[in-house]
């Protein structure tokens, strides 16, 4: 059974920081691409950062370079989200993405975790 179970989402001040994490199980974890997506009320889903299976290539989204780092640990299947210097306007549910290709693309989701920021 897939599961992506995120964690660590909550209500923080501008200027704040929060770790996201994904902790994944019933797939190849490794040799997966991990992201994260979010979704303000209102607006479409949007990626935020992504990461290569090895971890050797990242690219985020250009209203969060700078602020956000997405890294993983392969040994245990999660991958994180550290954000930095949030804003108001990152506030957004934040979903955690993987794809897997092997014989076929398999993509997976987790059910997401709230961010809010406000003062």
């Amino acid at each position: 059974q897939v599961q992506l179970v995120e964690s660590g989402g909550g209500l923080v001040q501008p200027g704040g920081s929060l770790r996201l994490s994904c902790a994944a199980s019933g797939f190849t974890f490794r040799r997966s691409t991990m992201s994260w997506y979010r979704q303000a009320p209102g607006k479409e889903r949007e990626l935020v950062a992504l990461i290569t299976s090895a971890g050797g290539t990242t690219n985020y989204a250009d209203s969060v370079k700078g602020r956000f780092t997405i890294s993983r640990d392969n040994a245990q299947n999660t991958v994180y989200l550290q954000m930095n210097s949030l804003k108001p306007e990152d506030t957004a549910v934040y979903y955690c993405n993987a794809i897997l290709r092997d014989t076929r693309i398999l993509i997976y989701w987790g059910q997401g975790t709230q961010v809010t920021v406000s003062s």
